[in-house]
């Protein structure tokens, strides 16, 4: 038996805010697997989602495959938005949102896990941010603000998570993060700038595979994930579509499940994938793999001279 054994390990799951995206899912594995797992949460969801679990409506979501119970050792605020609290515009410190969050900017996360567990505290970081506020424009009708605001809530986070929560991390940890197929293909629908987010998290991924690995022996992975059902996927609007057309033309035929993912970054997080970083990996039913698909037109018949 090879088993993937993350005890001992600490993990830090940044963007969970419910029990419906691949976020829980790499959290619920890598604590079946054996890690301690924190998460840190949007402050203007975590309020509805720490009430859905004390009132135990998650239990359900939280039960592990051996009966016991996933547990949070802590539930931190985070808006991977702004790096220090200073850089928090007035109408967002005065916002009900963030009411009682404290400092919910990266360094204040960074500051809260060396207040509860020490300088030398962290294995795993995972990344599984993102947002666009103009996702449903097409590019050409996206503005200078909606795209510069994906590209830094959705890409740069996971730069400036490395340089804060790197001399936080022990020897040998890793960092993950998630992607889509949009980063390098075009994906009608998928816009305000969140194709080119993507891309930028799928090219720091290697710089900083190169950079965290020589400076702290860290690995830098990142997730390409078929689509899939969640909540904020839901707001897009075309997810079911694209869905549909995935299980259609996938060499395997089934819906991706959420712990599809959730596994895949419980062994990248372990030492049996001590030899991979700077890597994309596919969780998609090898959907990234194909030419063509099973509705595209049969070519016309050519015409003699």
């Amino acid at each position: 038996m090879l088993p993937i054994d993350l005890s001992g390990k600490r993990a830090l799951v940044a963007g969970v805010a419910d029990d419906g995206g691949f976020g829980w899912a790499i959290a619920r594995a890598m604590a079946q697997a054996g890690a301690s797992v924190c998460i840190a949460s949007w402050p203007p969801a975590m309020g509805i989602f720490e009430k859905l679990l004390e009132r135990g409506r998650l239990d359900g979501s939280r039960t592990l495959p051996d009966g016991s119970m996933l547990e949070f050792e802590r539930i931190y605020p985070l808006d991977a938005a702004f790096d220090t609290l200073a850089e928090v515009p007035d109408e967002v410190l005065e916002s009900k949102r963030y009411e009682g969050r404290g400092d919910f900017s990266i360094q204040g996360l960074a500051s809260a896990l060396e207040a509860d567990f020490g300088s030398d505290s962290l294995d795993i970081l995972v990344h599984s941010l993102a947002n666009g506020p103009e996702v449903k424009n097409p590019l050409l009708e996206t503005s200078r603000r909606g795209y510069l605001e994906a590209i830094s809530t959705s890409s740069y986070s996971l730069v400036s998570l490395l340089q804060t929560l790197g001399p936080l991390m022990r020897a040998e940890a890793s960092a993950l993060s998630l992607t889509y197929l949009a980063a390098e293909r075009a994906v009608p629908g998928y816009g305000g700038g969140m194709s080119s987010a993507k891309a930028a998290l799928e090219s720091d991924t290697r710089t900083l595979a190169w950079e965290a690995g020589r400076k702290w022996g860290m690995r830098v992975n990142t997730i390409s994930a078929g689509p899939y059902a969640s909540r904020a996927a839901s707001a897009i609007g075309f997810i079911s579509r694209i869905i549909r057309f995935y299980e259609a033309n996938t060499p395997m035929e089934r819906s991706l499940d959420a712990l599809d993912v959730g596994y895949t970054a419980a062994f990248l997080a372990s030492p049996l994938a001590a030899g991979i970083t700077g890597s994309t990996i596919y969780v998609d039913n090898g959907f990234h793999a194909m030419g063509a698909t099973m509705r595209t037109p049969e070519p016309e018949a050519e015409t003699g001279g």
